[in-house]
């Protein structure tokens, strides 16, 4: 367990990283007027979390952590969000899927909202 638990961060790491790596070059490319880097790795990663669920899920491969949660996961978490909802709609509950897309999306737009202004009223 411990060494799983050390796979997922050092694949964090690496996914993190790579994250960083693409918001650079996409702000040198494209500039910082539109997030492309994130647009990017959101959509990138959930392609490839997409196809790693496939092969490693199907088989129970001991890549799964490492790969999954770890490198896809500190390269956007939007992969695991896609994932699960597709994986919702797939078991027959669209509708939960729904609820979950909205719920996830308006959820985390207004705690990002709360921390920016709880922030920024305590460093006022």
């Amino acid at each position: 367990m411990m060494m799983t638990f050390l796979s997922v961060a050092f694949g964090g790491a690496i996914g993190a990283s790579a994250r960083f790596a693409v918001n650079l070059a996409a702000a040198r490319l494209f500039g910082t007027g539109f997030p492309v880097g994130t647009l990017v790795v959101n959509v990138l990663g959930s392609f490839v979390m997409g196809v790693l669920a496939v092969v490693l899920l199907d088989r129970a491969s001991p890549l799964a952590p490492f790969l999954l949660t770890g490198v896809l996961g500190g390269f956007t978490t939007f992969s695991a969000f896609s994932l699960d909802t597709l994986m919702l709609w797939e078991r027959g509950q669209p509708g939960l899927a729904l609820i979950y897309v909205i719920l996830s999306v308006a959820a985390s737009l207004l705690a990002v909202f709360a921390g920016l202004t709880i922030g920024r009223s305590i460093l006022a």
